[in-house]
């Protein structure tokens, strides 16, 4: 995993893009590395929250150039077609695994973040960005369009027609105007800070609400033309936490105004 790093301490994990002296452009080695830090975190019951970060100047410039070379030479179909993750192939995988992982995550954005870069950082539940942060649908530069998981994602945090605009045009766009059209989360002068912040905050509350609450969430965004299914699933999630130990805990907290600890 010489491409990609995982720390974790006090509950948060923390997993840094490491091929910052090529601004984190993904090669094969970081994808499958990716890739295996990210499904080895699925089933830690230790960890409460993730951070995703990019070593150096830039979060992730996409898909290297000499990687592009490689994948031509192949035939396209058999090696994007197969599903080699459950429903995914090994590209998609980089970006959706993310969403598989129980708990938060939150992307510390900053310099570019475009192509692949982009769909693994849509792939975090937030994202932070620095204000030099600039993000791009940039397959349409390649003549191509996005095909690692982002359609999967983008279209619940974009409006068609930016969505629509993005992908034709593959402009980059700063900072602030992704914040407006729902991109970026929140910008910050130091987003790994403060996306250790934010993580940090979550680590602190109820490991299994936190986790319900995730699942909750996902379920509300596939299933929005069945708010039936949605709502009884609330209940669902809400029966399995109350009076639970997590539960009862945070309770005893609140009224003895002190820090909630779990097991």
């Amino acid at each position: 995993m010489s491409r990609v790093s995982l720390e974790i301490e006090t509950h948060i994990a923390r997993v840094t893009l490491t091929r910052g002296d090529k601004m984190n452009a993904l090669d094969a080695a970081m994808i499958d590395g990716i890739i295996e830090v990210g499904q080895s975190l699925i089933g830690r019951e230790d960890i409460r929250a993730v951070v995703l970060q990019g070593e150096g100047e830039a979060f992730c410039a996409g898909l290297d150039v000499a990687s592009f070379g490689a994948l031509a030479q192949q035939d396209p179909a058999e090696v994007l077609m197969p599903r080699e993750h459950g429903n995914t192939n090994r590209f998609q995988e980089v970006c959706l695994v993310w969403q598989k992982i129980p708990v938060p995550v939150i992307a510390a954005l900053k310099g570019v973040c475009i192509g692949g870069g982009l769909q693994i950082a849509i792939g975090a539940d937030i994202r932070v960005a620095g204000r030099d942060t600039r993000m791009s649908v940039m397959e349409m530069k390649w003549g191509l369009v996005p095909d690692m998981g982002g359609m999967v994602i983008l279209p619940k945090l974009l409006r068609s027609d930016v969505l629509r605009k993005l992908t034709y045009t593959n402009e980059l766009v700063a900072a602030e105007q992704a914040e407006a059209w729902g991109l970026v989360t929140e910008i910050a002068d130091d987003p790994e800070a403060r996306a250790m912040e934010i993580a940090t905050e979550i680590a602190g509350k109820s490991p299994s609400a936190m986790r319900a609450a995730k699942r909750l969430i996902s379920f509300a965004e596939t299933n929005m033309s069945d708010p039936d299914a949605v709502l009884l699933e609330e209940s669902r999630e809400q029966a399995d936490l109350i009076g639970k130990p997590d539960q009862m805990e945070v309770v005893m907290a609140n009224m003895q105004k002190r820090a909630p600890v779990f097991k």
